[in-house]
């Protein structure tokens, strides 16, 4: 069941460009203030239903604090930087090196090699539908933009590691989305024009990005790192991009192209060679069978 949420995690991941068009026009750091803070509101929410403490503060070591913070603060910081100084193309396809690096990271000693080429194959899926019809267009001049977007799949990675081996609670989640939420709101002040003008439709995609992708996903996705299978979540990370193509189809925001059944082909092709490891692979298939029938 928490290799399930985790895949739920990588789907609402996936809306996060739909939801963003309800959104466009708030400032990036302003917009990750209020989904943030929406994040602790749910934690607090959970443990009144669940009827412990609601303000309970959290045992967090300092390791476990610095590495929350920088997962999913520095994550957000670096990203929104690197969109400054490059195109968001080539920063989204550096961004996404994250799932070839957790799913390396994650994997045992006698099955890395199958799990590096298994992300090289949806590594280049997700190529196919982060580049469209358009082209690779590095430039020196962008330089910095890349080397945020490289930091990006770097502390994604690495917090997501992290996530699997820390025996923090997931509603832990809640103070950290707190502390996360001040360190934007300071951003906005820094890097950001002034602007509080919020719309009720803007304020629908607030609500929603932060019950979901910028919010909610955090603790699925820890819950499943820590408690579901790690290797196969990897693996179907590079599906995040591509599902975010299909909703924004749906939607009709999005053409229908040859892409993304490449794309589809190359990532399937690519999750199956990457937990190919005969016995291990046949217990995997069957037990997302069985969390899929309950």
């Amino acid at each position: 069941m928490a290799t399930l949420y985790g895949i739920f995690a990588l789907f609402l991941w996936a809306g996060l460009a739909l939801l963003g068009f309800l959104t466009e026009d708030i400032p990036a750091f302003l917009l990750l203030f209020f989904c943030f803070f929406v994040s602790f509101l749910l934690s607090l929410i959970w443990r009144k239903v669940k009827g412990t403490p609601v303000f309970e503060l959290p045992k967090l070591s300092a390791k476990q604090w610095l590495f929350g913070l920088i997962g999913l603060f520095g994550f957000h910081f670096c990203y929104f930087m690197a969109l400054k100084k490059a195109n968001v193309i080539e920063v989204s396809l550096i961004v996404y090196f994250w799932p070839l690096l957790l799913a390396t990271f994650v994997a045992s000693n006698t099955n890395r090699t199958q799990a590096f080429l298994g992300g090289i194959l949806g590594f280049l899926g997700l190529s196919v539908v982060i580049l469209g019809n358009s082209q690779l267009a590095l430039s020196l001049e962008s330089l910095m933009g890349y080397l945020l977007a490289l930091a990006c799949a770097l502390i994604w990675s690495l917090y997501s590691l992290f996530l699997s081996k820390t025996k923090s609670k997931v509603e832990d989640i809640g103070w950290l989305s707190l502390v996360v939420a001040l360190f934007s709101l300071a951003s906005h002040f820094l890097f950001e024009s002034f602007s509080w003008s919020i719309d009720g439709l803007q304020l629908l995609g607030i609500l929603l990005l932060g019950l979901g992708p910028v919010g909610g996903a955090f603790y699925l996705w820890d819950f499943g790192l820590k408690y579901g299978d790690k290797q196969l979540l990897a693996s179907l990370s590079f599906f995040t991009p591509l599902l975010s193509s299909v909703f924004l189809s749906l939607a009709g925001l999005h053409d229908w192209s040859l892409n993304i059944i490449i794309a589809v082909t190359l990532i399937m092709l690519g999750a199956v060679i990457a937990n190919s490891n005969s016995i291990q692979y046949k217990q995997k298939v069957k037990r997302l069978k069985q969390v899929i029938s309950e």
